[in-house]
């Protein structure tokens, strides 16, 4: 005699189907918990901040890095974080440290062997940043110049022509980074505008850890990057002295691009090529 089946369940007849949970959906709850990883550390992003730093030209071989307190104000981390990342660099050959009143930590010029990564992982990462930050100081060191050109002084146009000067002398590498600082800080001084001058250095203190110093590039196109600096200043203080604020505010843009394209160059060398 056959045996009969059970009858089927009468509830799980009534049940709607949406309230019958799938396999699908219960899997994951008896999977192992998955733990998100933490990423970097503060420490990680800072040394990879001084790292690409000294890539792009921010920091040359043989200067000197401000001190500790300086660079955690500049980074917004705290004293203990920027120690940490010096000592990484000093480890890995980027940096040698010196005791005494005029020591310090200075750049010396290994970084390309050991380094490759941490540059291509922050350029990668804040790349959107950098391109924005460019874009906007583009503009704002544009209407800078106008400004000086309409506001300047004789004692402006003396500094100027002075600062101008310096930068035509400066030997190549740091004396010439410095010197162009020193004659951008005038341009900004000669627009008598505060609150444009005060926008400028912040937007610069974010974009560069060396700020106001600008990215110089590496060492073998320094000198075809200075020629080219050269040729817009000479352009860009004629315009603001003799009051043509559209050539000032043009030139001006257009120079400070070069910042953008020594980092593009930079991210270029780093990523594989085809």
């Amino acid at each position: 005699m056959p045996r009969s089946e059970s009858p089927p369940d009468q509830d799980a007849r009534r049940r709607p189907d949406h309230l019958v949970s799938p396999a699908s959906a219960v899997a994951p709850l008896a999977s192992p918990l998955r733990v998100a990883d933490p990423g970097p550390s503060r420490g990680d992003e800072i040394t990879d901040r001084l790292i690409t730093a000294i890539a792009v030209g921010e920091y040359l071989p043989g200067s000197r890095l401000p001190s500790e307190r300086e660079l955690a104000a500049a980074l917004q981390v705290g004293r203990t974080t920027v120690r940490e990342a010096i000592s990484r660099l000093v480890e890995a050959g980027l940096l040698v440290t010196q005791r005494g009143r005029t020591g310090g930590s200075f750049v010396s010029s290994q970084w390309e062997d050991s380094s490759r990564d941490a540059v291509s992982r922050t350029l990668q990462a804040r790349w959107e940043s950098i391109r924005e930050l460019s874009e906007a100081l583009s503009l704002l060191h544009g209407a800078v110049a106008r400004a000086a050109a309409a506001n300047h002084t004789a004692d402006d146009v003396d500094l100027l022509t002075q600062r101008l000067a310096a930068f035509r002398a400066a030997d190549s590498g740091h004396p010439s980074q410095q010197a162009d600082a020193a004659l951008h800080a005038a341009i900004s001084a000669a627009a008598h505008n505060a609150a444009l001058a005060t926008i400028l250095a912040e937007l610069e203190r974010r974009l560069s850890v060396a700020s106001p110093a600008h990215p110089w590039g590496p060492v073998d196109r320094m000198a075809a990057m200075e020629a080219r600096s050269l040729a817009d200043h000479e352009t860009l203080i004629h315009a603001i002295c003799t009051g043509d604020a559209t050539i000032a505010e043009d030139v001006a843009r257009r120079h400070v691009r070069i910042d953008l394209e020594i980092m593009e160059e930079a991210l270029g060398r780093l990523l594989p090529q085809g």
